[in-house]
């Protein structure tokens, strides 16, 4: 089978407390999955690069498989890797990633053992893919999204796609990127990315100081080589500019039920390259990944999108550009 779609991302073993609904303990997830998730929405034929231990369930590589996912870019190292990722929800907009035994307490929950021993923020390389974790086939996707790692990572995966026949590069940057020391390794990175898919808060980070006004700092970024910058601003939608056309839109969010924002990023993002493919419009690709977003705030687990209604997205899609405003 062809593979049409990339993800390079990182996995996660993920134990939520979402702000409304059950938790989730040990469940399968991270950017990699959350990103796919938002994707599968629209298109199939979708390729996964990371990096696990041999302690994962092979249940889970066999599930995503089930799910029509190609896992040969999901490399299995030959011991254990803590892949661990713990959020509690204290309300929709404030979340903590510490003190999981307080949180698991005030919820009068059994704290699970195998979350014992988590430390946060950990910096762990082996989550991160490299290049040589590739599969030569996935060089000749048509379009590929980089999910959040360091920056070393990222330049090396935009370089290594670029030297095959990809097409369209989405890239989604660390929070430990988006800063002014990291200005020239962006400038250097972004010449192979057609989708630069920044927060606004990391935006905002990265231009520290010099300016409050993100369409100055939008202007800025734009001449790195980019083919579009969609900055990401969650319950007040997105900010799109068109490089080479100069055009600039103000997309609103879509309002949707609200559960569980855990991974609504990246799978926004992932939905983004989906109507980018389809299109080659920026407007556009905000407008698909941000149906694909509003589906993931309406329930937990990175494939919760996957299983709507059918006819829900394109109804949503076609609700959603009538709010569209141009700047």
């Amino acid at each position: 089978m062809e593979t049409t779609y990339v993800i390079a991302g990182r996995f996660a073993r993920e134990y939520i407390l979402p702000p409304v609904g059950q938790a989730l303990i040990d469940h399968p997830g991270g950017d990699l999955l959350y990103a796919a998730g938002g994707l599968s929405v629209w298109e199939g034929n979708i390729g996964l690069v990371s990096r696990v231990g041999e302690d994962l369930p092979r249940q889970w590589l066999q599930d995503l498989q089930k799910r029509s996912f190609d896992t040969r870019g999901i490399r299995v190292l030959p011991q254990g890797v803590d892949l661990r990722d713990f959020i509690a929800y204290t309300d929709f907009d404030h979340r903590s990633h510490n003190s999981p035994v307080s949180h698991f307490a005030r919820r009068e929950m059994t704290f699970p053992k195998s979350l014992l021993g988590y430390q946060p923020n950990q910096v762990n390389p082996l989550r991160t893919p490299s290049v040589s974790d590739i599969p030569r086939e996935y060089l000749y996707a048509r379009a590929v999204h980089i999910c959040p790692m360091d920056v070393t990572a990222q330049s090396q995966l935009v370089a290594a796609f670029k030297g095959g026949s990809v097409t369209s590069i989405s890239l989604d940057p660390a929070p430990e990127t988006m800063k002014p020391v990291f200005f020239k390794d962006l400038r250097l990175m972004l010449q192979g990315v057609t989708l630069f898919m920044p927060s606004e808060d990391e935006l905002r980070s990265l231009f520290w100081g010099e300016t409050h006004d993100l369409w100055e700092m939008i202007d800025a970024i734009s001449p790195f080589g980019c083919e579009a910058v969609i900055v990401k601003r969650g319950s007040q939608g997105q900010l799109v500019y068109d490089v080479p056309g100069k055009h600039r839109w103000e997309v609103p969010a879509y309002s949707a039920r609200l559960a569980d924002p855990t991974g609504v990023g990246s799978a926004f993002s992932g939905g983004c390259l989906a109507g980018y493919q389809k299109t080659f419009h920026p407007l556009d690709a905000t407008l698909y990944g941000s149906i694909s977003a509003s589906l993931k705030l309406e329930g937990s687990g990175p494939f919760y999108p996957m299983d709507v209604m059918p006819g829900l997205t394109e109804a949503r899609l076609q609700a959603l550009k009538d709010l569209v405003r141009k700047v």
